[in-house]
């Protein structure tokens, strides 16, 4: 993708978190959010619960960081030399989170735990989409496998979503807010890789003999 088209996916992800987080900050909820809520937890049998505990760990941040190591050796060289871009995303998605906990302060379904944005989604969203574009520079943007690539980044992402609602940990906007956050990370990241030339060829240098 062009630096443009990041910075687009950026200012719309980022956009979207920061509505969100207006929304629940100055009404407490989203529109029919507590239907969905209630409505996944009256279908959320014994055995649902169970195979949603198992997806849960998607969104670990205890699995993803270690899996991080895995992603950068698999990033193509010269994505791989800015590993410190990618580490820094997985780092910064977290934090990112804590402090919109904090600064939002909205009460999980149950306890007193702050819980917008989810910070599983919030990594699982990092993780995944990160994933997406440095295989995706592999592939050297392959039109179809690289939209397969996201797709399945974009289902991961909310299977976790639902996996918090599941284990009735979060509410749906709280999901949501974290997919948002997480793909915020990642597209800033791919914006700045993009914009300062190193995911493209060298261009030929002009040469110094007349």
């Amino acid at each position: 993708m062009a630096p443009e088209r990041w910075r687009r996916i950026f200012i719309g992800s980022a956009g979207v978190f920061l509505t969100l987080a207006l929304v629940v900050y100055a009404l407490g909820w989203l529109p029919g959010e507590r239907g969905l809520y209630r409505a996944i937890d009256e279908r959320s049998s014994p055995l649902v619960v169970s195979i949603f505990g198992w997806i849960n760990y998607l969104g670990d941040k205890r699995v993803l960081l270690p899996a991080t190591l895995l992603l950068l050796w698999v990033a193509p060289a010269k994505a791989r030399r800015r590993w410190w871009l990618w580490a820094g995303v997985m780092v910064a998605a977290p934090l990112l989170e804590w402090l919109g906990k904090d600064l939002i302060g909205r009460p999980r379904p149950m306890g007193s735990a702050y819980g917008f944005p989810s910070g599983h989604a919030t990594a699982a969203s990092a993780y995944f989409f990160l994933a997406a574009y440095l295989l995706g520079r592999r592939l050297h943007d392959a039109g179809k496998r690289v939209s397969v690539l996201w797709i399945l980044a974009g289902f991961a992402v909310a299977l976790v979503g639902v996996a918090r609602i599941v284990l009735r940990a979060h509410w749906p906007g709280d999901a949501l807010g974290g997919a948002a956050l997480g793909l915020a990370c990642v597209s800033l990241a791919a914006w700045w890789h993009e914009g300062s030339g190193a995911s493209h060829p060298a261009s030929a240098r002009p040469s110094a003999d007349p």
